[in-house]
Formats: C-alpha cells, sequence, structure tokens
C-alpha cells in the first residue's frame, strides 16, 4: 500500500538517490498509520450499521412515493420534492459506500447493489461515477489527473484561468456568484453525462445500465406527468432537481475546494497527497448524518474502504499521527469550509475579471 517512487530510466546522482532515500521513507508512514487502523480494528465491516442506515433510507424512500400518491394533483407535492431531495442525496451517498466496497467485500454484491441504487434509483451510472471517482481518488486536485477539477464550467486554479476559453472564461469571471446556483443542475448534469458515457470505456455493461436509466426516468417522468398537471410535474421536478444537487454540492465541495492544487511534476507519497489536498468538516452526529461521513474526507481519501461509523476514531488517530511527521492537517466547521472554498474560486476568478 505504499506509494512506490517514480522510476527514470537513467541511473541517479547520489544526491538524486539520498532524495529517493528520504521519499521512500516518507512513503512508510502510510504503512504505519495502517498499522495502526488495523489494531484498532477499524477496517472491519459494519453489517449492522448498513443494515439500520440503508433500511431507514428505503423506509424514506417508501414513504416519500406514498405521500407523493397518496397527496395527488396538489401544490402540496412541493413539500414532498424537498424531502425526496434530501433521500436521493442519501441514496447518492449509499452508491458512494458500496462503490468504495464499504459494505460488501466481495465486487458482485457491491457492484450489483451500486447499479440498482444509482442505476435505477437515482437516474446515474454507476459504471462511469466509479470511473471518474476513482480517478480523482488517485490524484485528488490535480490539474491534470483529476476529473473533480477539469475546468469544464469552473476552473480551479490560476493556471486554468489563464488557459480558459469559452464558457469556463465567462462563467469563471463571477463563479464564486454562481457555483450555488450551478449546483441547482447538477442532479441534472450527472444523469446527461451518465447517458452520454454509455457508449465509451468506462461502462462496461452499457446495455444493462442504459436499460436502468431508461425505467429509472420513465417510472420517475410517467410518475409525476400521470399524478400531476404538467405546471406542478414541472415544479416538482425544478425543485427536487435543484435542491438534490445542491445538497450533492454540499456535501462534495468542503471535501477539496480550496486546498492545495497539485501540478504536473510534483511528487509527493500517498499519504501526504491524500492529507494535503483534503480538508474535514467538524460539527458532531448532524454533520455525520447529512454528509454521510464524507466529513472525515482525509481520513476517507487515506482509507477508502473503510466504514463510515469507524472514520470518526480513523480522524483522532490521524490527526495525531501527522502532528507526529508534521504534516499539516486542515479541519474545520460546515461554513467555514464552504467560505474557503468560495474565497478560493473568488481568487481564482480574479485572473479572468482582470483580464490576465
Amino acid at each position: 500500500m505504499v506509494n512506490s517512487p517514480v522510476l527514470v530510466e537513467s541511473l541517479p546522482t547520489p544526491a538524486q538517490e539520498e532524495g529517493r532515500g528520504r521519499e521512500r521513507e516518507k512513503g512508510s508512514d502510510f504503512s504505519e498509520l495502517s498499522r495502526r487502523m488495523a489494531d484498532e480494528g477499524l477496517l472491519r465491516r459494519r453489517p449492522l450499521y448498513y443494515t439500520v442506515r440503508f433500511g431507514v433510507v428505503a423506509l424514506a424512500l417508501a414513504g416519500g412515493v406514498a405521500a407523493f400518491v397518496a397527496l395527488g394533483d396538489s401544490w402540496g407535492q412541493l413539500f414532498v420534492a424537498v424531502a425526496m431531495a434530501v433521500v436521493f442525496g442519501q441514496l447518492a451517498l449509499a452508491a458512494h459506500d458500496l462503490a468504495h466496497r464499504q459494505v460488501f467485500t466481495r465486487r458482485r454484491p457491491s457492484e450489483t447493489s451500486g447499479l440498482l441504487t444509482a442505476n435505477l434509483l437515482l437516474g446515474m451510472s454507476y459504471g462511469w461515477w466509479m470511473n471518474k471517482h476513482t480517478r480523482h481518488h488517485a490524484n485528488p486536485n490535480h490539474e491534470e489527473k483529476d476529473p473533480d477539477v477539469s475546468p469544464d464550467i469552473l476552473v480551479w486554479s490560476r493556471g486554468q484561468a489563464r488557459r480558459a476559453t469559452g464558457l469556463p472564461r465567462f462563467v469563471g469571471k463571477h463563479q464564486a456568484a454562481l457555483f450555488f446556483p450551478l449546483l441547482t443542475l447538477e442532479g441534472l448534469n450527472l444523469s446527461f453525462n451518465s447517458f452520454k458515457a454509455l457508449g465509451g470505456r468506462a461502462v462496461k455493461r452499457p446495455a444493462l445500465e442504459a436499460t436502468l436509466l431508461v425505467v429509472h426516468f420513465v417510472l420517475y417522468f410517467g410518475g409525476l406527468f400521470t399524478v400531476l398537471s404538467p405546471g406542478k410535474a414541472l415544479a416538482f421536478i425544478a425543485v427536487h432537481q435543484g435542491l438534490f444537487g445542491i445538497y450533492l454540492g454540499s456535501v462534495f465541495a468542503p471535501n477539496h475546494k480550496g486546498m492545495p492544487m497539485i501540478e504536473d511534476g510534483t511528487r509527493l507519497d500517498f499519504l501526504r497527497r491524500q492529507v494535503l489536498t483534503s480538508r474535514n468538516v467538524r460539527g458532531g452526529l448532524l454533520v455525520d448524518a447529512f454528509m454521510g461521513g464524507l466529513n472525515h474526507q482525509i481520513e476517507h481519501h487515506l482509507f477508502p474502504s473503510m466504514p463510515t461509523p469507524a472514520l470518526g476514531r480513523a480522524q483522532t488517530i490521524t490527526e495525531a499521527y501527522c502532528a507526529e511527521l508534521g504534516v499539516p492537517y486542515h479541519q474545520t466547521g460546515l461554513l467555514a469550509s464552504h467560505r474557503e472554498a468560495l474565497r478560493h474560486m473568488h481568487s481564482v476568478g480574479r485572473e479572468l475579471r482582470e483580464g490576465r
């Protein structure tokens, strides 16, 4: 599990060899942390926890559907839309944990449950998202390798701002102010990219995933426009999808946005690459539930398959261990984390506002 040094074809000089010796020594830091986690039993599966958690989400989903049917063609359905946005957010967090094999050790049950949760219930491609998220974990905040910071619409570094053209250049000027409004489209964006990815290499079972996606949207739109008048159905979609997107953004944006960006040529061992680019969010049980444990982002990146209820104890161990090593470890409150992210986005956008 130790990050290996990058190999080069030429023989190293003595100074280079000494530097690599220090790098190998740093690489072993993660092995020691991993041993401490194993000694605490923090990598063991927690089947009871996930049975209860997923059971509660399933009941909430069933309750939302029942309330929708019972209310009929009523503007009261907008309250159902708000509740279902939260349920969909929790389903997305469940799909995330399934993809990381936090729930099951074996691939088949993880994949089957992930496909049903992501494709059928959420309308998002499990294969596409898993491919994208795996690349993010391998190189968080890397300007070239992390798809989560690619300058599709927003720019995340001054270098990206200087190179931006078209829509990213236009939006990037005021991206901090536009961030939350843009998040209202995130749920629809995930679905759009899911269909778009069906013809690519990221989706290994395109026919199965396409079928599940189509079934989802037939049930979703069919149910809405059967029970509700067109105007109420469109209002439901706007509220539901808009709040769902904001929920997702509120969970994932605090984790890395505004933390150091990594450029090509920067060499960091595994532990430092994950810790330095991640931010933890304090807040206790309420924040844990809201963010599905991803508020312990540093520990999640170090141990992606660690079950959610173990992350709190892992946080204490990791913070103390980083203090031993002298590795910066950043943790702040939920609102402060958003302030930091938005401040960073505003600062990066200055490059465009000033026409540099």
